[in-house]
């Protein structure tokens, strides 16, 4: 192997590490998309193990997907699994409910939104990507109900 080629070997090297770390990032859906999607290029047993896990385990559809359709384009046998029902990250109620009761009595709903985005970026980045463009309204409308005594 001449000079060249190891340095496209290492070059190589380092980008399948940065996307397999991409790809465990549970704070950003969309890195975890663009991984799987990247993912597509290599076909080994520890791509076929991530892809997997995230297939079985994403807490945003689209990135299950996007997981399940790059394994049936390497070859796997998988089944697609059924679209999560109720709360994606457990004990979500109990976060809002809290992030609610911490701000002033009569806060507005943005002040709310931008205190979970940087308080529980993983919770609302979950949710961001599993309701995509309802987002805003779902969390106004969940907002709207919590009671706080």
């Amino acid at each position: 192997m001449n000079h060249i080629e190891e340095q496209e070997d290492e070059l190589q090297q380092s980008n399948y590490e940065g996307v397999i770390k991409s790809a465990n990032r549970s704070a950003n859906w969309r890195e975890r998309l663009e991984a799987v999607k990247a993912l597509s290029e290599w076909n080994n047993r520890q791509v076929i193990e991530v892809l997997t896990r995230i297939m079985n385990n994403d807490a945003v559809y689209t990135v299950q997907e996007a997981a399940y359709n790059t394994l049936k384009g390497h070859g796997e046998n998988v089944q697609l699994p059924p679209r999560k029902r109720g709360e994606l990250i457990k004990g979500t109620a109990k976060i809002l409910i809290r992030i609610k009761k911490s701000l002033p009595q009569g806060h507005p709903f943005q002040a709310f939104k931008e205190k979970l985005q940087k308080m529980r970026s993983d919770v609302y980045d979950t949710y961001e990507g599993e309701k995509g463009a309802e987002f805003d309204t779902w969390l106004e409308e969940t907002w709207a109900s919590l009671r706080t005594k």
